[in-house]
C-alpha cells in the first residue's frame, strides 16, 4: 500500500470531493466517460450514521470522491447549505501519515483544527477507516481544506476498482480561485507545510505527489468559460491520462465543454451532475514550470 498513501515524513495531495444531489447521476456520467466507479458507500462516525454517501473513482495515485446528502442529520444539513452556492469541487484532502502530529502541527500555527476524529464506511471490500483532521470554515474559506490519515488503504485502493477505460492514472492538481492569490497561496502554504513559487499568472504548490495551483476567476475563466464560481473557492483539478485525446472524446459525448489548450491537452466544464471543471493531460502536458 506503500504506492497509495504517504511514506512518513511526506505529504501528498490525496483526493478532491465533488458535492452533488444524485449519486445515481453522478455513477452514470463517470460511467459514461470511462470510470469504473465504486458502489455507494454510507459514511458513519463513532456517534453514528453522518448521513451522507459516496461514490469514488480510484487511481493509482490519488482520487476522486462524489459526496451526497442522504439524511437529515447535521453533517447532511451542512452539504446541502455548502452545496446552495454550487454543485461542485468543494473539498481537497491533504494525506499524511501521522495526523496526530499534523493536528498539533495547525494547533500550533494557529488553524484552530476541529478534534480529531476516525471515521468509516462499510465498502463491498472491507470497513475503510480513516482519521479526518477538519478547522472550522473561515480558516480555510476556499473549501473544506483537511487531511487525512488511512488506517486501511487496502480496502479502498482495491484492484477490482483501479482499471479505468480512458487511461487516468494520477488526481495531479487542484485549482484555488483567490481574489489575491499571493495572499491565499501563503496561507495554503503555512496550513500544509508547502513552499509558494510563482507559476505564470498563478502561484504554485507542490506536495510529494500532486500540486495546488491559485489563481484569481478571471484566469481561470480564460481556461474554463464561465462556469467558475467567485472566491472563495475551489474551480476543478487536473487529472493526468495516458490518453487525453481519448479521453476529450469521452467527456465531449457526456455533454460536457471540452477546449483543446495545447497538444495533449485539454480543458472542460463538466456536466452538471458532477459539476466543477477538469484539465485533462499527459504528465508532460500537465508539468508546470517554475
Amino acid at each position: 500500500m506503500e504506492k497509495y498513501v504517504p511514506a512518513p515524513g511526506e505529504l501528498v495531495l490525496d483526493h478532491v470531493a465533488h458535492f452533488v444531489p444524485d449519486l445515481v447521476a453522478a455513477r452514470g456520467a463517470l460511467q459514461a466517460m470511462g470510470f469504473a466507479v465504486t458502489p455507494e458507500s454510507a459514511q458513519s462516525s463513532p456517534d453514528g450514521p453522518a448521513g451522507t454517501s459516496n461514490v469514488t473513482v480510484m487511481l493509482p495515485q490519488g482520487y476522486l470522491e462524489f459526496l451526497a446528502p442522504t439524511m437529515d442529520t447535521p453533517n447532511a444539513a451542512r452539504l446541502r447549505a455548502t452545496m446552495s452556492r454550487y454543485c461542485g469541487v468543494h473539498l481537497a484532502c491533504f494525506g499524511t501519515p501521522a495526523a496526530a502530529a499534523e493536528h498539533a502541527r495547525l494547533a500550533t500555527h494557529g488553524f484552530a483544527p476541529l478534534p480529531l476524529v476516525e471515521l468509516g464506511r462499510e465498502t463491498e471490500t472491507g470497513r475503510a477507516q480513516f482519521k479526518l483532521i477538519r478547522c472550522a470554515p473561515e480558516a480555510m474559506p476556499e473549501g473544506r481544506v483537511q487531511f487525512v490519515e488511512h488506517l486501511s488503504p487496502e480496502v479502498i485502493w482495491h484492484e477490482r476498482w483501479m482499471g479505468h477505460a480512458n487511461g487516468v492514472r494520477k488526481l495531479a492538481c487542484v485549482f484555488v480561485v483567490a481574489d489575491d492569490p499571493v495572499a491565499v497561496a501563503a496561507r495554503w502554504a503555512h496550513f500544509a507545510a508547502l513552499l509558494p513559487r510563482p507559476a505564470g499568472r498563478f502561484v504554485h504548490l507542490r506536495t510529494d505527489r500532486g500540486d495546488v495551483l491559485v489563481g484569481r476567476r478571471g484566469e481561470w475563466e480564460q481556461l474554463f468559460g464561465d462556469k467558475v464560481p467567485a472566491a472563495p473557492a475551489l474551480a476543478g483539478y487536473a487529472l493526468e491520462c495516458e490518453d487525453p485525446e481519448g479521453l476529450a472524446r469521452r467527456v465531449l459525448l457526456a455533454g460536457a465543454a471540452v477546449r483543446k489548450l495545447r497538444p495533449r491537452l485539454f480543458a472542460a466544464g463538466l456536466p452538471a451532475a458532477l459539476g466543477g471543471n477538469w484539465v485533462v493531460g499527459t504528465a508532460a502536458a500537465l508539468a508546470l514550470d517554475g
